[in-house]
């Protein structure tokens, strides 16, 4: 259920994906991420298509922290900023980010080389159902995906809109 995924850009760094439903303590669980007391993204699993989405801004988050470069003061704030097609980064966190009004939440566990993924100790915080990474898809909101990554119906019929989206991602700084 939460297997970690080594980091290919990044060997010894890992990433480990736990999704919950029908969560009951979402302000509580963004107020103690905010404190730093909880180790982990807390994302909004409504604009996440895959996995892969996860995988590609915590790989821009490590390398960007062991660059000294990165624009938040967390790994964890860093990968829900690097999940933004803006600059923004409050607009990143309110989009992304957990809210106190979500039910379901995927949590990002990084290991950058230096601490270790520990599932327990995030699980013990949740109160709510832990569930199969396998039914995020059934969370997605495909019509908020497009509209927060501004997809068109060109770009749709080009490639899929997870490509689409992984380009937002990834030309943010560029554009």
């Amino acid at each position: 259920m939460d297997e970690p995924y080594n980091l290919e850009l990044f060997p010894g760094c890992q990433i480990k994906l736990l999704l919950f439903r029908n969560i009951r303590n979402a302000a509580a669980l963004k107020r103690k991420a905010m404190e730093g007391s909880i180790e982990g993204a807390l994302l909004n699993p409504a604009l996440i298509l895959d996995a892969l989405q996860i995988r590609v801004a915590a790989n821009k988050a490590i390398h960007l922290h062991k660059l000294g470069k990165m624009k938040t003061r967390s790994l964890n704030a860093e990968i829900i900023f690097n999940l933004s097609p803006t600059n923004n980064i409050s607009e990143a966190f309110k989009k992304f980010g957990l809210s106190d009004s979500n039910s379901d939440v995927l949590v990002a566990l990084t290991d950058d080389g230096r601490n270790t993924l520990n599932s327990q100790e995030i699980i013990s915080h949740v109160d709510g159902q832990q569930v199969s990474l396998a039914e995020l898809s059934q969370l997605t909101d495909i019509t908020q995906v497009k509209k927060v990554y501004k997809i068109t119906a060109q770009e749709e019929k080009i490639g899929s809109i997870l490509d689409a989206v992984i380009c937002r991602m990834s030309t943010k700084d560029v554009l």
